[in-house]
């Protein structure tokens, strides 16, 4: 997984990016080592000397959900995107927790950047991922933004659990596919793209994550860390969510959140200019798109 200096100047890097994810201009994968055969891997896209921001995507797709974002950033921001484990090209490492995928991060951030610091950008369990290291590693932080995140108790966390290992088996037929795709109105023209990338999902990743998720609260350390935190959802998303905002933005001290209007969970893909500009502007620490409402 380590690049050398001369890989990371892109002399020396193979063209090859992550499955489902099309090749970009100067992307570089990052190839596990032979000594770490938990190693995550990852693709590099975007110019050495930029801002770089580690891109976690949601449970059930895989690095072509940020397509769009490098599509946009690629020139302004230096864009890691890591498959997550049980997810994409890391389908093969089993997902163990939060914690071990936590870990794992961190050496991502230590083989793709100079001085061992990056931003990070997380959605969905990205969004969980984010806030994890940020609140375990904040001298590895420079800043954190986060979408589709709940932090409040569920109702009836029995009838979830038990309706998540009936629904399991089925994550990744067409039935289920289809009405996942209307409920994150993803637009025609992605849903090939969106089945692939759940398709690759390995089998028993689904209901691993969901356990663990299910009773998931703030990190404790949350209110001693200085990182830079945006919380943000769509407006059309779940309740608990969006009650969520408020309680992570007062939870770390140098935090803010915001809604964005007219979308959903999905919304990097529904508004990717919106979340593009929304993105630029926390990681730059500029002012945030007017378009944004704060959350109360």
């Amino acid at each position: 997984m380590v690049l050398s200096k001369r890989q990371r100047c892109g002399s020396a890097a193979r063209t090859v990016a992550l499955p489902l994810l099309r090749p970009k201009r100067g992307a570089s994968p990052v190839q596990p080592t032979r000594s770490s055969p938990k190693a995550l891997s990852a693709t590099v896209a975007g110019p050495d000397g930029a801002p770089t921001c580690i891109l976690l995507h949601g449970a059930g797709t895989t690095s072509w959900m940020w397509r769009g974002l490098v599509d946009r950033l690629e020139g302004a921001v230096r864009l890691v995107m890591v498959d997550l484990p049980g997810h994409g090209h890391n389908a093969s490492r089993p997902w163990v927790s939060i914690d071990d995928t936590v870990l794992a991060l961190t050496q991502i951030i230590d083989e793709t950047t100079v001085d061992g610091t990056a931003h990070v950008v997380g959605l969905s369990l990205g969004g969980y991922l984010a806030l994890e290291i940020t609140a375990a590693h904040p001298e590895r932080v420079q800043s954190s933004l986060v979408s589709g995140v709940n932090v409040l108790p569920f109702p009836r966390p029995r009838l979830m659990r038990a309706t998540g290992h009936l629904v399991a088996p089925f994550v990744r037929s067409g039935v289920m596919l289809r009405a996942n795709a209307r409920s994150l109105a993803i637009p025609p023209e992605d849903y090939q793209g969106y089945v692939a990338a759940a398709r690759s999902m390995a089998k028993g990743t689904f209901t691993a994550i969901g356990e663990e998720l299910m009773n998931y609260r703030l990190p404790a350390t949350s209110g001693s860390r200085p990182t830079r935190v945006l919380a943000t959802a769509g407006a059309n998303e779940h309740p608990l969510i969006l009650e969520s905002l408020a309680k992570i933005a007062a939870a770390f001290p140098n935090a803010q959140s915001r809604i964005a209007p007219a979308v959903g969970h999905a919304w990097n893909g529904q508004n990717p200019d919106l979340f593009a500009q929304t993105v630029l502007a926390h990681v730059t620490a500029q002012p945030l798109p007017m378009e944004l409402a704060v959350a109360h």
